[in-house]
């Protein structure tokens, strides 16, 4: 008989995990024993002070840092003591990124920014535009596959990050202040666009945010405070 879904482990796990920067009495700790569970399809948003340890637990989340101490699993593996080499290749294979700031190369057009996971995978050229183009076709962008950023306006550019993101097809996404640079009109255009991506694709989303407008959008809210979760709720409105 096939596995119960309650049986099927979360797609990401932290236990008890720490994140201590620094030694003796300059150590800093950025997280302080973080109990979470994700499940493959959701959509979360990260929320929190300056300071609170969401960044770092965002960080430890995409193999971009790992634990002082405690677990971090993906797909039910221990990854958090893997050496560095191996969780980028989780990175690679598995999760993809959005940043505030773009990350896009500038005099490089729409088109090749999407393609450069693809390089890195090694994926042979004809492949690599067919892929790209259809990840700028997913974000809206199809007609603009041949202007490089300069080219392109604040929302147009972090359209091209996301179809960068998921033109590997990853099962893991991670926004990081993702309308942070961008106007309320533009920011709701690329909120719809990753709700849609999450709905629509099955791509589990973890976003983080200072704002409860664009939290919103996510079916469930994670608040950190000094390094623990203060409070962990669904947001009805959004499932």
């Amino acid at each position: 008989m096939p596995a119960s879904a309650s049986s099927t482990p979360p797609l990401i796990e932290l236990r008890n995990v720490t994140r201590t920067f620094g030694s003796a009495a300059a150590a800093v700790r950025a997280l302080a024993g973080v109990d979470l569970e994700i499940k493959a399809g959701e959509f979360v948003a990260i929320m929190g002070p300056s300071g609170s340890g969401k960044s770092t637990a965002m960080n430890i989340l995409g193999c971009l840092d790992a634990p002082t101490s405690g677990d971090h699993f993906f797909h039910g593996r221990e990854v958090g003591r893997l050496p560095r080499d191996q969780r980028a290749l989780i990175r690679r294979y598995f999760i993809g990124f959005v940043f505030q700031g773009f990350n896009l190369l500038p005099r490089t057009t729409a088109l090749e920014n999407v393609e450069l996971p693809l390089i890195y995978r090694e994926v042979p050229a004809a492949e690599r535009h067919r892929l790209a183009a259809r990840a700028l076709e997913q974000v809206g962008l199809a007609h603009r596959g041949s202007h490089t950023s300069a080219e392109l306006s604040g929302g147009q550019q972090q359209r091209v990050a996301i179809a960068r993101a998921i033109v590997t097809a990853p099962e893991l996404l991670l926004a990081d202040e993702p309308t942070g640079n961008l106007d309320t009109r533009t920011s709701i255009e690329i909120m719809e666009l990753l709700t849609g991506l999450n709905r629509e694709h099955g791509i589990t989303v973890i976003m983080v945010t200072h704002e409860p407008d664009i939290a919103a959008y996510a079916r469930r809210v994670i608040r950190f405070v000094d390094g623990r979760i203060e409070s962990d709720v669904l947001n009805r409105e959004a499932a």
